[in-house]
């Protein structure tokens, strides 16, 4: 018998085992869809997944919303959970702590594998995050989307722009550099202006009566729990209410909101022309949210994170902060308008501008939602945007910086310094130009942060003047690193004068005690000259 005859006897033998095979795979693959399914249903029986969260996933949308222009909400939930994402990231490592949050971060920066590319993340997605929701607050408000019946819908999300600021400022804070300590100076100056809760909310914000390691743990608990979580809560009920009251159509010349008709009117164009949000609605949105996320990475690996810059040092005084591009606008604002109308501004701007962004869908419930019979709501957006470029760009360069010379512009009282030995002299020059002044009084003029310096000489001795000034305590920083030994001494040797007339000063227990007469030789009285 030949090899092919061979063959031919064989291959019914061959399609019969294929055949058993195959149909082996197939019942196992039933048997897996079975269990599969089987599986589902006992999920879904519990959780309630068809009759909970399906209806959600699928409602019904105008098809007009299918486009380009309703892509930035969603984008702007895309940056929120990148950010969570990062932020818990870098809360590993990160230290909310005055001495080694900068160390911290210039750890990820040089010596964590990535850790520069996951502050970048960070950072960049923060600037998008904050682009794309002033972009969709704009979108909403010029498609007249504030209207009856979404006025809760308008109200939460500019709730929810403000925390995206609150939350943008806060990160800055946790740069803990130059930029960001003296920014935050400048913050609770403009918080302490408020008339008769201006000091508490000071203290409420850093937790003393001075930038400490109590305000970087207070900005911590508020950028990484309270800020986040009360995003999230609200973003949850943002959701809930496009669900329930539907995504505002687009907005036809000639269609008018009225209290009568519009709930019916737009049910009947869901149902005429709807169509489900997933699969249909999301797909620019998903495309749009890929492109962001690109963008994100792409501006990562390119320009890298931000910061941290210089040591944060409250002695340098003559320091120049820059926020971040969001806030260059407010600090412009104050470089260019004179200190008088300063104040009337952090008072009365914001509270203004909250409450007209929170009357408006009040004050303009019904009636034209497009922009394009809307004259004076595209007019207002491009004047806005216009005074706020113009303002950002002037704050690129602006040589404006804080004004610290409250009390420090004021001079030494004259009595303090007759009679004083060059290196005295010298202290109190140093008290003068490192704004000592600014916490400290003397002779009744000065800052109510720290206590007044006119009997500093009987309650501290001059090792213990050393060590405050060196090392901090209480609410005073440590200045070790900000001041040279020729500094310290000079400005100890100055204090050491400060005691009323009558009083000797503190001695070190190791020094050799003197007369009264001996020990005031040379020291100018309270009063005195």
């Amino acid at each position: 018998m030949s090899s092919k005859d061979e063959e031919t006897l064989r291959a019914p033998e061959a399609r019969g085992r294929a055949k058993r095979a195959g149909s082996g795979v197939s019942s196992r693959l039933r048997l897996l869809e079975e269990k599969g399914g089987a599986l589902l249903e006992w999920i879904d029986f519990r959780v309630k997944f068809r009759e909970s969260f399906l209806p959600s996933i699928v409602h019904p949308i105008p098809k007009s919303t299918a486009s380009w222009f309703y892509v930035f909400g969603s984008a702007t939930l895309v940056c929120l959970i990148l950010q969570l994402v990062t932020g818990i990231c870098l809360a590993l490592v990160y230290v909310p702590s005055a001495g080694e949050a900068w160390q911290s971060l210039e750890y990820l920066n040089y010596q964590q594998p990535l850790g520069w590319f996951l502050r970048a993340m960070h950072y960049w997605g923060s600037n998008f995050m904050v682009a794309l929701m002033t972009i969709h607050l704009v979108q909403v408000f010029l498609f007249g989307a504030f209207k009856y019946p979404r006025e809760l819908t308008w109200l939460v999300g500019c709730v929810l722009f403000i925390l995206t600021l609150g939350m943008a400022f806060t990160g800055q804070v946790m740069r803990f550099d130059q930029d960001a300590y003296w920014g935050l100076g400048i913050g609770a100056s403009m918080a302490a202006r408020f008339p008769l809760i201006g000091q508490q909310v000071v203290q409420l914000m850093l937790g003393g009566p001075i930038i400490a390691g109590e305000t970087l743990t207070r900005f911590f608990a508020l950028h990484v729990f309270v800020i986040p979580g009360t995003l999230l809560a609200l973003v949850g009920l943002h959701l809930l209410l496009v669900i329930k009251v539907g995504i505002n159509e687009w907005p036809m010349p000639g269609r008018l909101v009225t209290r009568e008709r519009y709930v019916k009117e737009y049910h009947e164009l869901v149902e005429r022309d709807g169509e489900p949000f997933v699969p249909q609605g999301v797909t620019r949105d998903v495309v749009f949210a890929g492109i962001v996320m690109l963008a994100v990475v792409a501006c990562a690996a390119i320009f890298g994170p931000k910061g941290p810059g210089g040591i944060p040092d409250p002695t340098l005084i003559e320091t120049n902060p820059r926020p971040d591009f969001y806030f260059l606008p407010l600090f412009s604002a104050f470089a260019l308008l004179p200190p008088y109308m300063e104040t009337a501004l952090i008072l009365t701007a914001p509270v203004l501008l909250i409450a007209a962004a929170f009357l408006l869908p009040f004050y303009s419930n019904t009636g034209e939602k497009s922009w394009q019979r809307r004259p004076g709501a595209w007019v207002l957006v491009v004047m806005v945007f216009l005074f706020l470029g113009v303002l950002g760009w002037l704050g690129t360069y602006s040589p404006w910086s804080p004004e610290m010379t409250a009390w420090s512009g004021a001079p030494v009282p004259e009595h303090l310094v007759k009679a004083s030995t060059p290196l005295e002299m010298q202290g109190a020059l140093v008290v003068q130009a490192k704004q000592c002044r600014n916490c400290h009084s003397i002779g009744g003029e000065g800052g109510l942060r720290g206590p007044a310096l006119d009997d500093v000489a009987t309650r501290l001795t001059r090792d213990q003047l050393i060590r405050q000034v060196l090392q901090g305590g209480g609410n005073m920083p440590a200045y070790g690193k900000n001041l040279s030994p020729a500094e310290v001494t000079a400005i100890v040797a100055f204090l050491g004068r400060l005691h009323p007339e009558g009083e000797l000063p503190a001695r070190d227990s190791s020094a050799p005690a003197q007369p009264a007469k001996a020990a005031d030789a040379g020291h100018a009285r309270p009063g005195a000259g």
